[in-house]
């Protein structure tokens, strides 16, 4: 039985995987990014103190009850996370591919690369 995973196959769906990641990150972050300008874009902008990011938006688990609430910052946020994630989820397909067609050294060198991606994506320490 032929393998249905040919090289054509899986530029199609890393394609697909792509143009699907990234329009769904920007949906995301634009549906956030009206819906903060609907609740805060009649208040006078503070440009003499730089203010950072609330410390929920800086772990997932904040993030996500943040985008449960509907809160905007944390839409955006999750929809950059998507963005980010985007280009891993790739890898990790292309890992996948090249292991059920039975490709060593591809797999080596993606899993190199996948590696990579998650340790500076857990903080690089």
């Amino acid at each position: 039985m032929p393998n249905p995973w040919t090289d054509e196959r899986v530029q199609q769906v890393i394609g697909k995987l792509l143009r699907y990641g990234v329009t769904m990150a920007a949906i995301v972050v634009l549906a956030g990014g009206i819906l903060y300008l609907f609740r805060h874009g009649g208040e006078p902008a503070e440009y003499s103190v730089f203010h950072g990011e609330p410390s929920e938006l800086r772990h997932l688990d904040g993030i996500l009850r943040g985008v449960a609430a509907l809160d905007e910052l944390s839409l955006i946020q999750f929809g950059l996370l998507l963005l980010i994630a985007t280009p891993v989820a790739r890898v990790a397909f292309s890992m996948i591919a090249f292991a059920l067609e039975r490709d060593r050294l591809y797999v080596a060198i993606t899993g190199f690369v996948f590696a990579v991606l998650f340790f500076s994506l857990a903080g690089g320490s």
